[in-house]
């Protein structure tokens, strides 16, 4: 069984429609809207979740790119998934923009046949992505709805090494337990807070230097198209249903990400892909295909 938690703040029809393509009885599913979307977006999203089981809906805070705030909703998903469900064995984190390449089947018996694999991009923040290092370097403040730069220098965790991903993970029950409960995570989760974009940071470096967390396999499980965009370095871009093809034939369990205002099409051509055999029958495959982590990280 899967424990999910789902980050949302816009495109109500089509997290619906995602909704509907990742629920399965007998796995949980822990909702977080921001709370910058609205009471009417709010009282929708809650009233179409109302006949589904195994749902449970978070307190809505803001939760703003760049901020603690985003790591702060996960690990309240995750307490939240822990306390209501006892029976799901791996984590999986969404937003509202993703959408499945696999079925609920296909993607338990994955999960089955990998029970102490973590699927998270971790990559040894100094040696690999050292342009990004100022993100923990100095001091940041998440108020008046941004990420403040202090310009107070600080030392890095000691005795530790930081790592740096992407947000999306699928990783075991037990490393969720670790992340939630553990005082040896209190430091990391303090340091952390006042950092800038933590949440493709945090869950990495707790991982990466705490022991027996299993094999880490550098892989988020998400084809994801990265685009240079300014400042930004690089953004995903918005799958078209031209793109059709290549999202039927990945390995990935996910993709992200999708604008239905964009392009309706291509969830009519993926939901069709859903129901075939490839989405259906998981056949272990001993080299799933690598990307460059080194670019793809933000």
């Amino acid at each position: 069984m899967i424990g999910y938690f789902i980050l949302l703040h816009r495109f109500p029809e089509q997290f619906k429609r995602m909704f509907r393509a990742i629920y399965a009885p007998g796995n949980s599913y822990v909702i977080h809207i921001d709370k910058g979307s609205g009471d009417a977006f709010a009282a929708d999203i809650t009233d179409f979740l109302k006949p589904y089981q195994g749902v449970a809906i978070i307190e809505s805070k803001k939760a703003l790119w760049g901020g603690y705030s985003l790591v702060d909703a996960e690990l309240r998903g995750m307490a939240q998934l822990l306390a209501m469900n006892s029976s799901w064995t791996h984590y999986i984190n969404l937003s509202g923009q993703d959408f499945p390449l696999k079925s609920q089947a296909y993607i338990r018996d994955f999960v089955r046949a990998n029970p102490r694999r973590q699927y998270i991009r971790a990559l040894d923040q100094r040696a690999i992505r050292p342009d990004t290092m100022n993100r923990v370097s100095h001091m940041f403040v998440e108020a008046f709805g941004r990420m403040l730069r202090t310009g107070v220098p600080r030392r890095f965790l000691k005795n530790a090494t930081p790592f740096i991903g992407t947000q999306w993970k699928t990783v075991t029950r037990g490393f969720c337990q670790f992340a939630v409960h553990d005082r040896r995570a209190d430091r990391f989760k303090a340091f952390y807070r006042r950092s800038f974009i933590p949440d493709e940071a945090f869950f990495q470096t707790l991982m990466m230097n705490s022991a027996a967390q299993g094999e880490v396999m550098n892989d988020d499980l998400r084809t994801i198209d990265w685009v240079p965009d300014g400042d930004i370095k690089l953004r995903p871009r918005t799958w078209l249903a031209a793109d059709a093809l290549r999202l039927t034939r990945s390995p990935d369990l996910f993709a992200r990400k999708f604008d239905e205002a964009e392009d309706a099409g291509i969830f009519d051509l993926i939901e069709a892909h859903l129901k075939t055999p490839a989405a259906n029958v998981y056949a272990p495959d001993p080299v799933r295909p690598q990307s460059d982590l080194a670019l793809e990280a933000a």
